[in-house]
């Protein structure tokens, strides 16, 4: 199974990256693509650029969409919503393909500094997504990043790691039963 995975944020120090990493050690048999959304930078959409045309880097963000058979990705929260480069191209890739995510297995998460784990974002994202061909298995909010996280051992809090490890577990039966999707 090939696995996409990302963070939706443009930080180098990405607290929702290192999430991701973390998770994605437990897919060690998978082949996995974690792309780095600095890779794909665009101008910023209006319909004015649309219609001189799409950028290759919105094509290559859905390419690799098309390509993997599940998705792992982490949202950041900036004032209670997406990134404004992740909204970017979220914008001009669904202006190409209005099923960005092409129906495919996700399992979404989200994490912060604060005590509500990028939960806005994530409640946003969960009924969003959806509409835009996200089949959500599965989300995992980690609250209080620096509290609840070391960068050599991962989630450090038993409950959390439980829920998490308990969640990957569920997802990967999900879409080893379903390889089609």
């Amino acid at each position: 199974m090939k696995i996409l995975a990302f963070a939706g944020s443009t930080s180098s120090t990405s607290i929702n990256k290192k999430l991701v990493k973390f998770v994605l050690k437990d897919f060690q048999d998978a082949d996995i693509s974690l792309i780095d959304l600095n890779d794909f930078d665009m101008p910023v959409f209006s319909v004015d650029r649309e219609k001189k045309g799409f950028p290759d880097e919105a094509h290559r963000f859905l390419k690799h969409i098309e390509e993997c058979g599940a998705i792992i990705c982490s949202l950041a929260e900036h004032n209670r919503s997406y990134t404004a480069a992740f909204k970017n191209i979220f914008d001009w890739a669904s202006r190409i393909n209005v099923k960005v995510f092409q129906d495919k297995p996700m399992f979404l998460m989200s994490t912060s500094p604060g005590g509500y784990g990028g939960g806005n974002v994530m409640n946003t994202a969960k009924t969003f997504f959806p509409q835009f061909g996200a089949d959500v298995q599965d989300t995992f909010s980690l609250p209080k990043f620096y509290e609840n996280f070391d960068l050599e051992s991962g989630i450090i809090n038993p409950e959390m790691l439980e829920e998490v490890k308990d969640k990957i577990a569920n997802f990967r039966n999900r879409i080893k039963t379903n390889p089609d999707k």
